[in-house]
């Protein structure tokens, strides 16, 4: 076991949106005509960059690492239950804070919860596709467990953890809010995706890296109106109550991260333009990557209201649930508990024969 610190985790918070210039331009257009909804939304960005976040949370220590990435274990008991998080943002979505942590309330419920930690790459990563984070990290770590584990992955991380349980054997996989057929994301939406990479892939290239400020553009070229009405929101909000706590913690969260290598980012944004994984076009290894074709049992979780990853990408895996909440709110929000981490819980139970 070892619990150094984890710099995922660990990295200061953005105190802020990035890349504030470009926040700045989306303020501009969506509160034209409004110097009262402009004067709000600032307000809510001076709030949220002077909170008070209090002192660092405890990390569990990593179980197995290899290179940057490790195994965070969370304790509990059985079979290993391992959860994949997007290449994109930090793990900690998943542990967000003590109320509100799916990995802490599955450990309390008897599961052996380990999270995959990506670790930050450096700029000689830089062919490190995502494909190769599957192949180089995630089968190499799972493959240091006593047991072949259940898959669990989120977003991004889904994706991949199909990937991986294509390559390796696993008790089963679960996908949460997980895209696969990319071309459900819209004809507008791959358009300014594929013109946003158009534009930083020539600095992407040299930096040997995908900046989170690049990421971060994308999300918010999917729905910028909400990117400002949620500083007005938060412009409202007493600095002590919950709520405001919340927001600051998520904020913290989307606006933070390590950058993706270079070819990572080029491959995700090749998933869009011609949507690979959905077309059956991902090949890994020699092997086509297909979902149903999976021996093993599958759930998918898949929001109806997500403005990140569209109901219209999901998998389709063997049983599908459909949630009303949003892409972060399926996770964290108040109503996750019954939506999401129950029937997860339910399922990793048959599967592992502890239910």
């Amino acid at each position: 076991m070892n619990d150094a610190p984890l710099s995922s985790f660990r990295a200061a918070p953005q105190h802020g949106p990035r890349p504030l210039p470009l926040f700045l331009q989306i303020l501009a257009r969506e509160t034209h005509g409004s110097t009262e909804r402009r004067a709000a939304a600032l307000a809510g960005l001076a709030a949220y960059q002077a909170a008070d976040r209090g002192p660092p949370r405890a990390i569990p220590p990593a179980r197995h690492r290899i290179g940057r990435a490790s195994l965070i274990d969370y304790g509990g008991d059985g079979p290993p239950v391992v959860f994949v998080p997007s290449l994109i943002n930090p793990p900690f979505i998943l542990d967000l804070a003590p109320e509100r942590s799916l990995l802490r309330w599955l450990a309390a419920q008897g599961h052996h919860v380990l999270l995959l930690d990506w670790g930050a790459p450096s700029p000689d990563e830089h062919a490190i596709d995502i494909s190769a984070h599957v192949t180089g990290l995630l089968l190499p770590l799972a493959a240091r467990l006593e047991t072949p584990p259940v898959l669990v992955g989120y977003c991004l991380g889904g994706t991949m953890a199909i990937a991986a349980a294509s390559l390796m054997p696993v008790r089963g996989l679960g996908a949460i809010a997980a895209p696969w057929h990319f071309a459900g994301f819209g004809e507008r939406a791959r358009a300014r995706i594929a013109a946003l990479w158009n534009a930083a892939e020539p600095s992407c290239r040299q930096l040997g890296l995908v900046p989170m400020e690049v990421l971060q553009s994308a999300f918010w070229s999917l729905d910028p109106a909400r990117t400002i009405a949620k500083f007005e929101r938060f412009s409202e909000l007493a600095p002590d109550s919950a709520a405001a706590r919340n927001f600051v913690a998520l904020e913290d969260w989307a606006n933070g991260g390590a950058p993706l290598t270079y070819a990572a980012g080029a491959e995700m944004f090749d998933f869009f333009a011609r949507d690979l994984p959905g077309a059956g076009g991902w090949q890994i290894a020699g092997r086509t990557i297909d979902p149903h074709a999976l021996d093993c049992p599958t759930i998918d979780f898949v929001s109806m209201t997500d403005r990140i990853v569209p109901s219209a990408s999901a998998a389709g895996l063997g049983t599908r649930h459909d949630l009303q909440s949003g892409h972060v709110g399926m996770v964290v929000g108040s109503a996750a508990s019954a939506a999401l981490w129950r029937p997860l819980a339910d399922w990793i139970g048959r599967v592992t024969g502890s239910r």
